[in-house]
């Protein structure tokens, strides 16, 4: 791929052409459908060579590689005759497939991704070159493969700069630093409730695999991790990502981890590592916080995805979670202190590192700092650190 800086923008590009679509948030997310679909194809022809019989569950004719790619006289569907098959028969299908509690995760993910996606094209001679531009990258060619990685890197990136869509990017300095320092160990299951295009499994992932020896460990690894995104354009993200992770069936549900009553999870609902940034700021109905205790109901969202920490942390399980300056210092809202009374009596809060305020810039300027605890013993004393931005 020799021109893999300008593979984003060449999308674009072709992209501002295009009537339909206003803004970078809606460009992003017609490039993440055809990229899913594009990854999904190249992981079928692995499992068609991995599984005898293996059936596909998107049917024929929307497969990525019977409608996408030209014909064998070179023919390719363009224009008016593409976006009406996109808009009438591709979405439709791929939005009603027959899945149910049955249907294995590599499958029932396809009408997960496009359950709430939306083809936002309206030129289908404009929608034929973006599709052509990601037909183009070789996914069976492994140096292509981990070009295709930091495509994907410059693609997240790029999110920090789409309005509210930045919400869904942590730095990945961040998520390594956290990731590394929880230390992964095999046949350990981490979960993020809020796990956005998947930044911090896919760190857990990078420690994580530095440890796989055997094939029993990998498939330790495989089944690793959990996460649950309420937005349906991270969640697509996500899915892509960990399918270039090779996690054949990655286990992220799209849904909502405020809607379940905290006090009936049971000890196979629990986890041995939490690693997260919750959703912060935002401001939650009653409805909501009726899933909570009342002591603990917070209007406020993080405090709520704390609460769920606390609930779901396994018994000397450990947790790193980035949370703002409200949750750690105020005192004037009786949820808060009621949270950090309970973190501080039932976890060993051991550190705390406080981040420069610009670290999640231009989204916000709020300042965070990350908590790391685990649920040992009650908090004897914690390490207070605050990481000043380096010089230049």
């Amino acid at each position: 791929m020799s021109n893999l800086s300008s593979f984003v923008k060449s999308i674009r590009d072709v992209m501002r052409n295009d009537a339909g679509i206003n803004g970078d948030a809606q460009r992003l997310e017609q490039i993440v459908w055809m990229l899913f679909l594009k990854v999904y194809d190249a992981k079928e022809d692995d499992w068609e060579m991995d599984y005898d019989n293996y059936q596909s569950i998107i049917p024929n004719e929307c497969r990525w590689r019977n409608w996408a790619k030209e014909d064998q006289n070179g023919h390719v569907l363009t224009g008016d005759p593409l976006l009406e098959f996109v808009n009438n028969k591709l979405f439709p299908t791929l939005k009603n497939l027959p899945v149910n509690a049955n249907t294995p995760i590599q499958k029932s993910i396809v009408q997960a991704v496009f359950a709430d996606a939306n083809n936002y094209m309206k030129d289908g001679v404009l929608l034929r070159q973006v599709v052509g531009i990601i037909d183009s990258l070789d996914l069976y060619n492994n140096q292509e493969v981990h070009a295709f990685g930091e495509i994907y890197e410059t693609l997240l990136k790029s999110l920090q700069s789409a309005g509210s869509a930045g919400e869904f990017y942590t730095p990945r300095a961040v998520t390594d630093f956290m990731a590394r320092m929880i230390n992964p160990q095999i046949g350990e299951k981490m979960a993020d409730f809020a796990c956005g295009t998947g930044g911090f499994i896919t760190s857990w992932l990078k420690e994580l695999e530095k440890k796989v020896k055997t094939t029993a460990d990998r498939d330790a690894y495989d089944n690793s991790i959990y996460g649950v995104e309420k937005k349906q354009f991270p969640y697509m993200l996500c899915i892509t990502n960990m399918l270039l992770h090779d996690l054949e069936n990655p286990n992220i549900i799209h849904g909502n981890s405020l809607i379940s009553d905290v006090l009936d999870y049971t000890d196979k609902e629990r986890f041995d590592v939490i690693l997260m940034n919750p959703p912060y700021g935002g401001s939650e109905k009653k409805d909501v916080q009726g899933h909570f205790p009342n002591d603990l109901a917070s209007s406020e969202t993080a405090d709520l995805f704390m609460a769920v920490i606390m609930y779901r942390l396994k018994k000397d399980g450990r947790a790193a979670v980035v949370l703002p300056d409200g949750f750690l210092f105020s005192t004037d809202d009786s949820a808060k202190v009621n949270l950090k009374k309970k973190l501080l009596n039932e976890f060993n809060l051991h550190t705390v590192i406080r981040l420069p305020a610009s670290v999640f810039a231009p989204y916000t300027h709020i300042t965070t700092n990350i908590l790391f605890f685990d649920k040992t013993h009650p908090t004897k004393s914690t390490w207070f650190y605050r990481l000043d931005m380096p010089e230049g």
